[in-house]
């Protein structure tokens, strides 16, 4: 599991075209991808699973956890990112609810846009 960021911060002014707005870049795919978005109430849950492939969840509102073994959980919130390879075990849960758009594709690298943060042993960054 990986931690990225796709805040306000990390993107870049564009003003070409007369424009007046920031972009972050996340993901660019050649190949098929499936992207949808999920909405879960309080006290929701993503249940344990191995991912079928690449995946990538982006929070947009809410906060919650997630897990890749269900004994350490890691604090998520709007603007986190987060990347799990395939067949890699994982769960996310909330309490209050959150929203995400996850993005499923054999090859999604978002390293190649988006900065990389790792927690610290609290789950925190």
């Amino acid at each position: 599991m990986k931690f990225y960021n796709f805040n306000k911060e990390s993107g870049k002014q564009i003003t070409k075209f007369n424009s007046d707005f920031i972009m972050t870049r996340i993901i660019q795919t050649n190949s098929a991808a499936s992207i949808g978005c999920m909405h879960l109430e309080e006290n929701g849950l993503i249940g344990y699973h191995q991912a079928v492939g690449p995946q990538l969840l982006l929070i947009i509102s809410g906060e919650g956890l997630v897990s890749i073994d269900r004994k350490k959980y890691f604090k998520v919130q709007p603007g986190d990112a987060v990347f799990w390879e395939k067949d890699e075990w994982h769960e996310t849960k909330t309490t209050k609810g959150l929203t995400a758009i996850v993005i499923e594709s054999g090859e999604l690298n978002p390293s190649s846009f988006m900065p990389n943060i790792i927690p610290n042993s609290k789950g925190e960054r």
